[in-house]
């Protein structure tokens, strides 16, 4: 184990170094280049650890192990969430920094930690001379965080697979994910709002919102919003847009602020934060739905908000645009059904059994807000990494512990053998 940590830690310090944010298309990278950078970096260290590689135009890869006519897919992503305020984070976000048995930067969890401990398992399986009745193809996308358009590109020019597990998310083992729909609202604009702008990517709680308009001094302390270089800021606390009660957002204190210094239209705050519809109370056995405001732009002479709906498994994306429609104009970006799975289904028993059998818990398969690839199978779950520490995905200070990096190759390795030998 500790030849095998040794790598993983060193591999995945060097893949945090590419600061793999989606960036604009160049030549032969469709996703800019860092995210084509890390790309190379896990295909070249796959051949360089023995197994056979396949890059689908640089919008994804894979490293190839077995030959059976089944296959396994292990699904993991490269990109990364922007990683915001730089100031707030104890270490460069791209640094890698390892202190104190954790490794920061961003990705170190959301999803490079689990692309690098799973390409060690393969080898570990590999060094054994494990023979897999499936072919195992661990899978390196490129676009998780905004879109998935690694995975569509897949499917127009290979045969993607129907079965497998992407390791991009909790343990014990999630059953179900629910449906996520990005909707974009558009309202006036107030003649003396200049112009606006909040937050950096659609699944992130915003940090930090600016407005061109009038100052007040008296409204400014009462919502806490400050005058910095003639403009009006407000500053908040990321999180994951599937969890916003875990972030501060810097929107809603401007809303407020504009909303009586400048007429802003109530509706922003009355429907997007106060949430007069009562949406937030709509919930099933996999929770209740969210609502994240995370961008708010001018454009076209309007308001434009853009908002992360996570809506129960059971619950009809349809009705739920719908409605959505009696809150203002309203443009759908993009929706990705919910996913479910039996819990005693034969995936989501061996792995809740693998996990179980690691840890000595007795634990239940679970469900939860965020999305993974694990719903573009067609019997698909994700499994770990996370446990009850808070690793700081999409915040400042994103991390990833040497121990959990343990307990992830030791748990990836049981359950890629234990899916790939039946």
């Amino acid at each position: 184990m500790s030849d095998y940590l040794n790598s993983i830690k060193t591999d995945l310090k060097k893949l945090i170094s590419f600061p793999s944010v989606e960036g604009a298309p160049e030549k032969d990278m469709p996703f800019g280049k860092g995210v084509h950078d890390a790309l190379s970096f896990a295909l070249s260290r796959a051949e360089e650890l023995g197994f056979e590689t396949k890059n689908y135009d640089n919008y994804i890869g894979e490293a190839v192990y077995g030959d059976g006519e089944e296959v396994l897919a292990v699904l993991v992503h490269l990109d990364v969430v922007p990683a915001g305020d730089e100031k707030a984070w104890k270490y460069p976000p791209f640094s890698g920094t390892e202190t104190d048995g954790k490794i920061y930067g961003r990705g170190a969890t959301d999803d490079k930690g689990p692309a690098i401990t799973c390409l060690y398992a393969l080898k570990a399986l590999k060094d054994e001379g494990y023979i897999p009745k499936k072919k195992i193809k661990l899978i390196f996308g490129c676009n998780e965080e905004s879109g998935s358009k690694c995975i569509k590109h897949y499917k127009e020019v290979g045969n993607f697979p129907d079965f497998g597990f992407s390791p991009d998310a909790d343990f014990p083992v999630i059953y179900a994910e629910k449906g996520i729909l990005h909707a974009e609202f558009s309202f006036d604009k107030p003649p003396l709002l200049a112009d606006i702008k909040g937050g950096e990517r659609i699944n992130m709680v915003a940090e930090k919102a600016v407005a061109d308009a009038p100052f007040d001094k008296i409204t400014a302390e009462k919502y806490g919003v400050k005058e910095e270089n003639g403009k009006i800021c407000s500053y908040g606390l990321s999180a994951h847009g599937s969890t916003p009660e875990k972030g501060v957002n810097a929107i809603l204190p401007l809303v407020k602020y504009l909303e009586e210094t400048v007429g802003l239209t109530d509706k922003i705050r009355r429907f997007l934060f106060d949430d007069e519809l009562k949406l937030k109370q709509i919930r099933d056995e996999t929770g209740n739905l969210t609502m994240s405001p995370d961008i708010i732009s001018v454009s076209d002479g309007k308001i434009k908000i853009a908002v992360d709906f996570r809506y129960p498994a059971t619950y009809s994306g349809d009705e739920l645009i719908k409605t959505l429609g009696k809150i203002s104009d309203v443009k759908i970006l993009s929706h990705q059904p919910p996913l479910y799975n039996d819990k005693d289904g034969f995936l989501v028993k061996t792995l809740l059994s693998v996990y179980n059998e690691e840890t000595g818990e007795n634990a239940e398969p679970i469900a939860i807000g965020g999305g993974t690839y694990a719903r573009y199978l067609k019997t698909g779950a994700a499994f770990g990494p996370e446990t009850d520490e808070d690793f700081s995905i999409h915040k400042p200070n994103e991390y990833v512990s040497v121990k959990n990096l343990e307990m992830q190759f030791k748990i990836y390795k049981k359950a890629i053998k234990k899916l790939s030998e039946v």
